[in-house]
């Protein structure tokens, strides 16, 4: 009696067909998931504020009432948990980049959203430096929240380019650096509440258009 394997099938007839791979399907957090993704943010918000960012995610994890493995479950590592964290303070200062996009003034407009960014950062002890490292590294679990700052702040500067009122080989890379660097120096100085303006001035004025320095 004659056999027809499956090999020899395809070798008579021709490839056999496949069906087309399939996507898996994200599929939505499980209820007591979601409420310990809830409080593992909310425990971390409250420790970051607190203790800076670079607290114990051991007592995050103990605070929010789960084990360590359900924390990295959620969070890989320290920067991701920074990343959701910090998500929605990051979504207000998009909002208000968007509201002043069309400011009369594009170089005060500018001046305006890096003052709020220099606020932000201050909130949390910490955060500036994170945010320097993950304009360097965008895998890092913070480039969810520098690549589209770095995008709304590109925006803003080409605008007050335009105005001849910045230089034209001002990058938003070095400005956000140079803003982030303003925030750490202000961390560092909590003595001296006026040190981020008085940096921020003296960083604009050799960024104005129409002067070059030597």
């Amino acid at each position: 009696m004659a056999t027809d394997t499956a090999g020899q099938r395809q070798s008579t007839q021709g490839p056999v067909a496949t069906a087309p791979a399939r996507t898996p399907e994200v599929r939505p957090m499980r209820a007591d998931a979601r409420r310990n993704y809830e409080r593992l943010l909310a425990e971390a918000r409250t420790a970051f504020t607190e203790h800076g960012t670079d607290t114990s995610l051991e007592d995050i994890a103990r605070r929010a009432g789960v084990g360590i493995g359900t924390l990295y479950r959620h969070f890989p590592n320290r920067t991701a948990l920074m990343g959701a964290v910090f998500q929605g303070e990051v979504d207000a200062l998009l909002a208000h980049a968007k509201q002043l996009a069309d400011a009369p003034q594009p170089c005060a407009a500018l001046v305006e959203w890096l003052r709020a960014i220099i606020t932000h950062a201050s909130t949390y002890r910490g955060l500036s430096r994170a945010l320097m490292t993950a304009s360097a590294d965008e895998n890092s679990g913070m480039a969810r929240c520098s690549v589209p700052m770095r995008e709304a702040g590109g925006a803003l500067l080409a605008r007050a380019q335009q105005a001849g009122a910045v230089r034209t080989d001002v990058s938003i890379g070095d400005l956000m650096q140079l803003t982030n660097g303003i925030a750490l120096a202000a961390e560092e100085s909590p003595d001296d509440p006026r040190l981020a303006d008085r940096l921020l001035t003296l960083t604009l004025s050799g960024l104005k258009g129409g002067e070059r320095n030597p």
